[in-house]
């Protein structure tokens, strides 16, 4: 079953920021992948952020146009309310059963145990505590790639939400073909792009970062700040 995440015990102060939608500068996958899955958003949006977020969101783009004109952002996920939270680990635990030909009723408890490990390896606890907020839920965290000037993704190796060893962000640092050197060096220009505006990547994900979330801060006490803070809490709680 879930076990906390490192940085759980975080505390948050939120600083009551509003969710922004998205503009036309970022691409975006559609239609929305979770909500192509019936996800209940209710009358939310997942293309929206904080507004601090989407302000450095916006830097990291004109960093990237700079640097390769042409080149966008393509965002997959961005805000989550905790109920897609919940809805998404089902679907994640689902397709695990389905992957394995396995049912729920003929599951022992030893591999029962396994496959909910696997799922919270990734996905977030779907806390109803405002203390453990997910990370999505905040409107602090952003799941995104890069698409070159001709509109196509640069190859990274695994899709978005792949949940295996190769999503993690140094699964192919010690690779010795082309291929997945490549892989190796796109992942790398994603991350000094989103750094350079104070995102933190998630250990286990590529794509995901995040800015002012428990995850940002306990990054931010690692680099020297003991006294680092959330900025974000759950945002439909603002």
């Amino acid at each position: 079953m879930p076990v906390a995440k490192p940085w759980s015990a975080i505390p948050i102060i939120d600083c009551g920021e509003p969710l922004r939608p998205l503009p036309p500068a970022f691409d975006r996958v559609e239609p929305h992948p979770y909500l192509r899955l019936g996800a209940p958003y209710a009358q939310s949006s997942p293309h929206q952020l904080r507004e601090s977020v989407l302000n450095r969101l916006l830097r990291v783009q004109h960093g990237l146009s700079k640097r390769h004109p042409g080149w966008r952002l393509r965002v997959f996920d961005a805000y989550r309310p905790n109920a897609v939270q919940q809805f998404m680990v089902e679907h994640t635990f689902a397709t695990l059963l389905k992957a394995r030909q396995l049912t729920p009723d003929s599951l022992d408890e030893t591999t029962r145990t396994e496959l909910w490990q696997t799922v919270f390896r990734y996905w977030a606890l779907p806390s109803e505590d405002p203390a453990t907020p997910p990370a999505h839920s905040t409107g602090a965290a952003v799941d995104l790639t890069l698409i070159d000037d001709q509109g196509q993704p640069l190859a990274m190796g695994t899709p978005i939400d792949e949940f295996s060893a190769a999503a993690h962000p140094d699964y192919f640092a010690g690779a010795t073909t082309p291929q997945e050197q490549r892989f190796h060096r796109h992942r790398q220009f994603l991350n000094e792009l989103m750094q350079a505006q104070d995102f933190a990547q998630h250990p286990n994900e590529w794509w995901h970062f995040s800015y002012g979330d428990q995850l940002w801060a306990q990054r931010a006490r690692q680099r020297g700040q003991p006294a680092a803070v959330a900025r974000y809490g759950r945002a439909d709680l603002v």
